[in-house]
């Protein structure tokens, strides 16, 4: 996918819908660009004071016909979201309303839609967002529970951003003090130990990112949610156990084994924890080709998955419980207790030191002590200090720049100079990709397209 910004000029004045669709009981019109405030003129007749709220009636430039009465606002460049001229209109938002001011847009000189995420875009142009702050945005617009939008608003805030501008500006100063020495080697005022305390700071700084990227895998996690696989053999319940927590109708429910074929997904939101709840096909073997592409569905998903819930017939005397992956966390829930009676209520084998739980998804009965207990181990999965890493990206990026310092700190105090400072200059350009300093071209357009119109 080619990016707006090889398609169209930076200079131009965008404007866009940047509220939800309508009809609603307020919509956002903005604009951003060197013709924002003729444009805002144009409508209103006026430009309002910079950053106050102004009541105003909006026409059309041509057929001067009110189109409504709204708010504007004006915020001069560079003191605004995007560092341009940037106004705004809160307008009411029924469609002829929307459709009528967009209009009324399009048709002044200078003035153009905008693209996905262009005004964020702008934003990182200009440098009011570096792209870690960027990617905070984007999570904090996606974010789908208390614990994500945390995370989300303290990356926007540049938790990781000012970290890594710190970790880069400690690396320029450690590779001036190489440089010093390689270029300025004959000079008798130069300190003969220059790399020593150049590599002392590449030591420290080494430690603090390894400390940041082993919180990574915490961070990433609960930007993407929790993986539970709902899993078993067939007509154990799983799909009624996923309507059961999901608390509504979300999967088939039948008694005739081998109905649920795809995996079903449902996402929730356990205290504030985002957890995606899979319900899988009935492991079994079958001579149905579509079955047997549901079982291998299944377990492919279960096996990524962070937890299992191994879902079997309480009643059903042969209970094997999967080996299950590494790392990975498998619970054994007994379905169908309400059925039993008292002769045959403990014939269900559960391996020593399994979570068990002995539920019945049709009446409900214990569900919420399954419940509080998916609660309680996502409370657990991201408890600690607030991660820094958050995606792929940092995690990579974060990696290159340990490697260049490992490299450099392997040459010792004794080593070749023009190594150790090629070395930091790597591990400093990592760290510049991370925030978007240099060399970033390539990722951009993946990061911005995923923005609304209007962002």
């Amino acid at each position: 996918m080619i990016g707006f910004n090889r398609l169209v000029s930076t200079n131009d004045t965008i404007f866009a819908l940047s509220s939800g669709r309508p009809p609603a009981a307020i919509a956002v019109v903005r604009l951003s660009g060197p013709r924002a405030g003729d444009a805002l003129k144009a409508l209103i007749g006026r430009l309002p004071a910079p950053r106050q709220a102004a009541l105003a009636r909006v026409r059309d430039p041509v057929s001067q016909e009110i189109l409504d009465e709204a708010l504007a606002l004006w915020f001069p460049g560079p003191n605004s979201e995007t560092g341009e001229d940037v106004a705004e209109l809160q307008l009411h938002g029924g469609r002829a309303v929307i459709a009528g001011v967009l209009a009324a847009l399009g048709r002044i000189e200078g003035l153009r839609p905008a693209e996905a995420g262009e005004f964020t875009r702008r934003a990182f142009d200009s440098g009011k967002l570096d792209l870690t702050a960027v990617e905070g945005l984007a999570d904090l617009i996606g974010a789908e529970t208390r614990a994500q939008r945390r995370q989300a608003f303290q990356q926007l805030k540049g938790l990781l951003g000012q970290k890594a501008e710190s970790w880069r500006q400690r690396l320029t100063e450690a590779l001036a003090l190489v440089e010093a020495r390689i270029d300025f080697s004959d000079e008798a005022d130069v300190p003969e130990d220059l790399v020593r305390p150049a590599l002392d700071v590449a030591r420290q700084l080494r430690g603090e990112i390894a400390e940041a990227l082993a919180g990574a895998a915490r961070g990433e996690r609960l930007r993407d949610g929790l993986v539970v696989a709902i899993a078993g053999p067939p007509n154990a319940g799983k799909s009624m156990l996923l309507n059961r927590l999901a608390r509504r109708e979300a999967a088939i429910v039948s008694p005739i084994p081998g109905t649920t074929r795809d995996v079903i997904e449902v996402h929730l939101d356990l205290d504030g924890y985002p957890v995606t709840l899979l319900d899988t096909a009935g492991i079994r073997d079958s001579d149905d080709p579509v079955e047997q592409e549901g079982v291998r569905r299944a377990r492919e998903r279960a096996a990524a998955a962070d937890l299992v819930l191994w879902v079997v017939d309480a009643g059903d005397p042969g209970v094997a419980l999967p080996p299950g992956e590494p790392g990975q966390a498998l619970w054994l829930v007994a379905n169908k207790i309400d059925g039993m009676n008292s002769n045959n209520s403990n014939t269900f084998i559960s391996d020593a030191g399994v979570h068990t739980f002995r539920i019945s998804a049709k009446t409900g009965l214990d569900v919420n002590s399954l419940f509080e207990a998916l609660a309680g181990y996502a409370a657990k999965s991201f408890a600690g200090e607030p991660s820094l890493v958050t995606r792929d990206r940092h995690r990579r990026a974060l990696t290159d720049t340990q490697a260049a310092l490992d490299r450099a700190l392997a040459e010792g105090p004794a080593g070749r100079e023009d190594i150790i400072a090629e070395e930091l200059r790597l591990a400093a350009r990592s760290l510049g990709r991370l925030t978007g300093r240099v060399d970033v071209e390539d990722i951009l357009d993946v990061i911005f397209r995923d923005f609304c119109i209007g962002k």
